[in-house]
């Protein structure tokens, strides 16, 4: 089966309930993880990007429920889009990025995650100060350390990612924002 286009997406989205507010989140997940992905075909990787697409679409699907990665990657199950289950079911619990030679598809999805702050852009340093913020608020400063592990992970890929297409991932984005976006 192949991946559901962005229209199909958007009926899941809307079929399921799932508030604008999280709709908007996933449309810019999607975005940043298809930009980046895309920049890493152009010097040479294969990722799938309409699977990238999907995945960053449907990430959050049932983010009004408890443990909504599996209940998000059950429901892919269901519909029979395997893959996109597999990458739904990692992405808040990713342990750490591939090298760049072995790059999938799951480390472009989790890479947008975290980078996008609600419904933008934000950069590694904004988001991962948005998510201990978070967590000291809800009472788990514990996760401080736990968060600041997986953004030295994170920063690595993304220096590994900038050396290869040789711009930062900040004016990579800055640009595909002027330029209209490739996935509006």
């Amino acid at each position: 089966m192949k991946h559901p286009a962005r229209e199909e997406c958007e009926r899941l989205l809307e079929e399921y309930g799932t508030p604008e507010h999280v709709r908007r989140h996933c449309r810019a997940v999607a975005k940043t993880a298809v930009t980046i992905a895309s920049a890493l075909n152009e010097k040479g990787c294969g990722l799938d990007i309409d699977l990238i697409l999907a995945c960053g679409l449907l990430h959050d699907i049932a983010r009004t429920e408890d443990r909504h990665w599996d209940v998000g990657a059950d429901l892919m199950e269901k519909l029979g889009y395997h893959q996109e289950a597999v990458i739904i079911r990692a992405h808040m619990k990713y342990p750490a990025f591939s090298p760049l030679d072995q790059v999938t598809e799951t480390d472009m999805v989790c890479l947008g995650d975290r980078l996008v702050r609600e419904d933008r852009y934000v950069g590694l340093d904004a988001r991962m100060e948005y998510i201990i913020d978070k967590a000291r608020r809800n009472g788990h400063p514990e996760a401080e350390a736990i968060i600041l592990e997986k953004k030295k992970d994170t920063g690595r890929f993304i220096g590994e990612i900038e050396d290869r297409i040789g711009m930062s991932i900040d004016r990579l984005m800055a640009q595909e924002a002027q330029e209209g976006g490739r996935t509006q």
